[in-house]
């Protein structure tokens, strides 16, 4: 499979063909041998592949080590001006910390596993090995997703403001919005004009179709040679407005995932008229969005399904989330 991550060299295909043997020695030992030669790449394609990549930071702990992170070191002597939020366990709402000068962040464990027809194996199938490796991946990745950005919403739903253009129409995402969070962001982020720690937008995470209100501006938002220039870009190079990076996610928008979860189990709402939220976040400092990790990606080998002359791997991991400061995140509407 010319296009997958895991390049299948001769000896990975040679071990490919091996766990799908008729022998069931040979192929168990195949199979186990394959896990661990796929455990470093599932690794790093978990990491980097997520839409969280650049947001939080992974802390990988070291044995026996407590996952607890001070808050007075942002700014010390106003840890009572900070508020915590943290993932408390899989799948559970997250939760708000504003006690002690600490936060206890709890990691939690995720699983996944696949499984295919040994023929595949035993033909070095890897459009179908390939492509299964791929969905085990995605099933990390869509966890750690949606656990991340829970998180970030749960923050920014508490800080109870929701900025939005009064003058724009419904659904309509403007210059002017990016302005105007920009400005809430430093007023209310703490400190004054020379503090090092005061909060600054840098970036915003839009829906696809706000994003593409950028190609519909007028001249009452750009000028003419703006235009043209916006008009002609390739897809992902409209990306900065006023010096914000601009991200757009699929799930956000109006009835999609993340927007459902702001709503329905944060109870979030919106301005009158305006049917989507966005997302910004102060990523300058890496002082507050926190990922520790208490046991990184493992595969290993189903030797339960060799009766089914099938192929099988799982794996497991375990992580938290944390934002350590909320005034981090802020939330806008369209």
């Amino acid at each position: 499979m010319a296009n997958y991550k895991f390049a299948p060299t001769p000896e990975l295909t040679e071990l490919l063909v091996r766990s799908g043997s008729p022998n069931r020695e040979v192929s168990l030992a195949a199979n186990a041998e394959f896990a661990k030669a796929l455990e470093l790449p599932l690794r790093q394609g978990v990491l980097n592949g997520d839409i969280l990549n650049g947001i939080f930071e992974p802390i990988v702990l070291a044995q026996g080590a407590t996952p607890e992170f001070p808050l007075d070191f942002l700014s010390p002597g106003t840890e009572k001006d900070f508020v915590a939020y943290t993932l408390p366990n899989h799948g559970y709402i997250p939760e708000r910390h504003v006690e002690g000068d600490y936060v206890m962040v709890p990691t939690f464990d995720i699983g996944a596993s696949i499984d295919y027809l040994l023929k595949y194996a035993r033909d070095a199938r890897w459009d179908v090995v390939g492509r299964a490796m791929e969905v085990l991946e995605a099933s990390f990745v869509k966890k750690m997703n949606d656990d991340g950005w829970h998180t970030l919403l749960a923050a920014g739903v508490d800080r109870n403001i929701v900025v939005y253009d009064s003058d724009a129409s419904s659904g309509l995402f403007t210059k002017r919005l990016v302005s105007l969070l920009k400005t809430v962001m430093r007023r209310n982020g703490g400190g004054n004009s020379t503090s090092a720690n005061r909060g600054m937008l840098t970036d915003l995470y839009v829906s696809p179709e706000a994003m593409e209100d950028i190609r519909n501006w007028g001249l009452d938002q750009v000028d003419e040679i703006t235009r043209r220039e916006i008009y002609v870009a390739a897809d992902g190079t409209l990306n900065r407005v006023f010096g914000v990076n601009l991200h757009d996610l699929d799930e956000l928008g109006e009835g999609q995932q993340y927007q459902a979860f702001y709503t329905s189990n944060l109870g979030g709402t919106l301005p009158s008229g305006k049917n989507e939220i966005v997302v910004g976040l102060d990523l300058r400092k890496r002082d507050s969005f926190i990922m520790p990790i208490r046991e990184e990606v493992q595969i290993f080998e189903d030797d339960t399904l060799h009766r089914q002359k099938r192929a099988g791997y799982y794996g497991w991991s375990s992580q938290g989330y944390a934002v350590l400061d909320n005034r981090r995140v802020i939330l806008g509407a369209l």
